[in-house]
């Protein structure tokens, strides 16, 4: 155990040119408040079930423009965001409608983005090189993996924040490579597995 929290303050130390307090300034009244929600959610799932972790928790806020960071990775224990990136989500989610509106489905060959809360599973080897397999924890997302969806990184999504929309993916929650590798090392380091909760 003991080698966990240092692996885990290790992996942590590799987040210290990324300022929480920016990222939380930079969520208004509502994100936050969506944030929050999820958080509690996440919380009260997993105290009842000790497979998860309950120091690290990843969060996807779908109503934040992919352009913009809406992936975060959340301390549960000092109750802050302690990374971020962006993510895209699945081109069956367009809906061209003004607003930026989503649609999400849990069916398959649909290519959208699955709502709901999933356990980061055992990696492989796939087309996108590693990545890690979900399993989907709500009826929302109970065909996740059915239908293949992975925490994968791709080399077209960008690493910064644009003024545009990035790259859509299949419904996989799709990363660029340095936030992919920050991640990586959170979840190879978690002696138990990381919930990750998608919202809208």
């Amino acid at each position: 155990m003991r080698l966990f929290f240092i692996a885990m303050i290790f992996s942590l130390s590799s987040f210290s040119s990324f300022h929480i307090s920016e990222r939380e300034d930079a969520l208004d009244e509502l994100e936050l408040a969506r944030l929050t929600d999820h958080v509690s959610d996440i919380k009260a799932f997993i105290s009842s079930n000790p497979k998860y972790n309950s120091r690290i928790a990843f969060l996807v806020d779908m109503k934040i423009k992919s352009g913009k960071n809406r992936f975060f990775v959340y301390d549960l224990e000092h109750g802050q965001i302690i990374d971020q990136g962006l993510v895209a989500h699945g081109k069956g989610s367009e809906t061209g409608i003004k607003g930026d509106i989503l649609q999400f489905s849990n069916m398959p060959e649909s290519n959208c983005t699955s709502l709901g809360r999933y356990s980061v599973e055992r990696s492989y080897k796939g087309i996108f090189g590693k990545a890690y397999r979900l399993a989907g924890l709500d009826p929302t997302n109970s065909n996740a993996m059915k239908r293949a969806i992975v925490l994968h990184c791709y080399k077209e999504v960008p690493s910064e924040e644009q003024g545009y929309y990035i790259i859509n993916s299949h419904g996989c929650p799709m990363v660029n490579e340095a936030f992919f590798k920050r991640l990586e090392k959170i979840i190879e380091s978690s002696p138990t597995k990381i919930m990750l909760s998608v919202y809208y």
